[in-house]
């Protein structure tokens, strides 16, 4: 599968159908156009024909050598090929390339599938049990707002991070 840089009329399409990444709109606030517009060199797009069936935008963190996943989608009829996991290994080979020693990402504590789907990366989940028991970290999105903080150390532990 070919991936290519996010243009904005990609972007749009994505916006426009989010339902079908998502199964809801939920995630309509944090499609940002600075994915594609700032961040350029890492929002990238898998078509099938002309239609954007998985997209990937992150970025490098300016405070550590981390690389960030913004956001990555796969459309429900494309899920559970290996297309989100392609792109998330292709991010992780390009930040290893960069000299990142890590990946993160987050979700919302009841993002059971995206928890599901970064554990199966061999992503580590930070923070404290909640009630449900799934790691969180407190107030990591504002007061009273806790999100699940994915980890993966692209060299040695997450206690080689400190």
């Amino acid at each position: 599968m070919d991936v290519k840089p996010c243009t904005h009329e990609d972007f749009l399409d994505i916006v426009r159908d989010l339902d079908d990444f998502w199964g809801t709109d939920r995630a309509r606030a944090v499609h940002h156009p600075m994915c594609v517009h700032e961040f350029g060199d890492t929002a990238w797009v898998v078509r099938e024909d002309d239609r954007v069936i998985a997209y990937l935008f992150g970025f490098w963190s300016q405070t550590e050598p981390v690389g960030y996943v913004h956001l990555v989608g796969v459309r429900r009829s494309h899920q559970r090929r290996g297309i989100g996991r392609m792109l998330y290994e292709r991010f992780e080979a390009i930040a290893r390339e960069r000299g990142c020693v890590a990946l993160k990402a987050i979700t919302p504590p009841v993002n059971t599938d995206s928890i599901a789907f970064h554990r199966r990366l061999g992503f580590s989940l930070l923070g404290e049990s909640n009630e449900d028991g799934i790691p969180v970290v407190a107030d990591y999105f504002g007061p009273g707002v806790p999100r699940v903080v994915f980890l993966k150390p692209l060299h040695g532990t997450i206690a080689d991070l400190d």
